[in-house]
């Protein structure tokens, strides 16, 4: 069993950083089913390989299989435990290896280099047999909307006997420009899939690393149901599962991505470039003149009217719901106001990396104490946000499909019922101030509505009305004329009941 990864970003061998495995040391690790060896065939500042060597001992695998699981097959014949391909197909063997070996670089940590975490690299993986019982097409579907460029060819049996036909596996070759981390992301999950039946046991903790591992793409991808259901083994409650919790992540998948006026290119994303398709800067809008001061991004701006909303109301205790990478908490620790901030996100890969923005590990210990990260969704009802000061939307609602709005106004005003709720949502027109923004498009590919000012004003009175909330708005950024300012701000408090 075995896999290569290649990367040519110069200097090559700072792969070795990343997976956290010295190119000049050949290392090996005790597995269930026996052996891993990591080396590098070449490690040049041009090109550096590092290799996966998995060595499986057929019979440890069967006197193992009520550890590993119900899920391991007899091949239909008394021999079939010991005399199969598991020694050398890719399966779910391999993806339990990379994660043992490689288990720091697939959750996006280099203590070393973490410059080098979010670098996109140009890299190439070599699979020389992976499963592939439906043809080589199905590498394709699964590898190719992941931004993979795939070249798999269905293998002979044995060469040596041409009529025995083609062997259910391929010689696959992927290249593309990704992260490291996703790279392992992609092929933790998929080979499990490709393999078709896992080698362990399946349990509810099987959901829970699929979502983890895969919520930032897998949520969009064309396959999911086939990736859920073969990852999981067929085990229908547990595919239901998996496929509601991807759609709450869909619904916001990054929490808050940075709009068009916050900047392409920017820290939020190594994709940001690709996804952001209009000008960053409304028309009349200058870069600052000598002597005068510069322009605060309009990101900023809303970070600190949110701040102050949250000064108004006398907020100490604060949920930064949807709160992505850390942009909001950042501001929020840094002022002693706020005893208790409560960050929130749907996605496990936002909050490891808000974690690694926010330098929790060198954060000081006051401060640190002051401050949680929790994976939960703003659709469903969660325990941790009720008795709080207040709960802070900050572009999160556009990222919600509007069926699902009532779920989410119902988890923060009906069950969490803070003090008060900040809300920030883009003003609809004020788009037409971007000169590369086609008419009726949106800031954002991933926003499934922008509204009006009247719009937002129609659903934030409905809502404050509905659940016994007072409202008020604020224009956030420069406010024009006729098409008011770039961003929305509705501030609800809550109203107590008369005796």
């Amino acid at each position: 069993m075995f896999l290569t990864l290649t990367s040519t970003a110069k200097p090559a061998t700072d792969l070795g950083f990343l997976l956290h495995k010295h190119p000049e040391r050949v290392q090996s690790f005790e597995l269930p089913v026996g052996l891993a060896h990591v080396y590098y065939p070449e490690a040049t500042k041009e090109r550096c390989t590092v290799a996966l060597h998995v060595e499986v001992d057929p019979i440890a695998l069967v006197r193992g299989r009520s550890a590993l699981g119900r899920h391991f097959s007899s091949d239909g014949f008394a021999l079939g435990q010991y005399v199969n391909d598991r020694p050398y197909a890719a399966s779910s063997l391999l993806a339990v290896a990379l994660g043992r070996v490689f288990g720091s670089a697939l959750k996006g940590r280099c203590t070393a280099r973490p410059d080098l975490v979010d670098a996109v690299l140009p890299l190439e993986v070599h699979v020389p047999a992976l499963p592939a019982p439906d043809g080589a097409d199905v590498v394709e579907r699964l590898f190719a909307p992941l931004g993979w460029a795939v070249d798999a060819r269905v293998v002979p049996l044995d060469a040596r006997v041409p009529r025995w036909g083609d062997a259910p596996y391929v010689d696959a070759h992927l290249t593309g420009e990704l992260t490291l981390a996703s790279a392992l992301e992609h092929l933790y999950v998929l080979l499990p899939v490709l393999d078709g039946a896992k080698h362990y046991w399946v349990g509810p903790d099987e959901v829970d690393k699929l979502v983890r591992t895969g919520g930032s793409w897998l949520a969009a991808h064309p396959e999911r149901e086939l990736i859920a259901r073969r990852y999981l083994a067929r085990r229908s409650a547990y595919v239901t599962d998996a496929l509601a919790r991807l759609d709450a992540l869909d619904d916001h998948m990054v929490g808050r991505e940075n709009e068009v006026e916050d900047g392409a290119g920017s820290e939020a994303g190594n994709d940001a470039q690709s996804r952001v398709e209009v000008a960053e800067k409304p028309t009349g809008a200058t870069e600052s003149a000598p002597g005068e001061p510069p322009t605060v991004p309009l990101a900023r701006q809303r970070a600190a009217a949110v701040v102050t909303a949250l000064h108004d109301v006398g907020a100490h205790r604060v949920v930064d719901l949807g709160c992505g990478e850390g942009e909001l908490l950042r501001d929020l620790l840094a002022d002693p106001t706020f005893t208790e901030v409560l960050g929130v996100d749907v996605s496990a890969r936002a909050l490891e990396t808000a974690e690694r923005r926010l330098g929790l590990d060198r954060m000081p210990d006051t401060v640190r104490a002051r401050l949680r990260l929790r994976q939960s969704s703003a659709t469903y009802r969660d325990p941790e946000l009720e008795g709080r000061d207040a709960v802070v939307l900050m572009e999160v609602v556009e990222h919600v499909d509007p069926e699902r709005l009532p779920d989410l106004v119902r988890s923060v005003f009906a069950r969490a019922r803070p003090s008060a709720v900040v809300v920030t949502t883009p003003n609809a027109e004020h788009n037409v101030l971007y000169p590369h923004l086609a008419a009726g498009t949106m800031r954002h590919r991933d926003h499934r509505f922008e509204w009006t000012r009247a719009q937002f004003r129609t659903w934030a009175t409905t809502t404050a009305d509905e659940h016994a909330y007072a409202v008020s708005f604020r224009p956030v950024g420069p406010e024009d004329e006729v098409h008011g300012p770039p961003t929305q701000l509705a501030l609800f408090t809550r109203v107590e009941p008369t005796r």
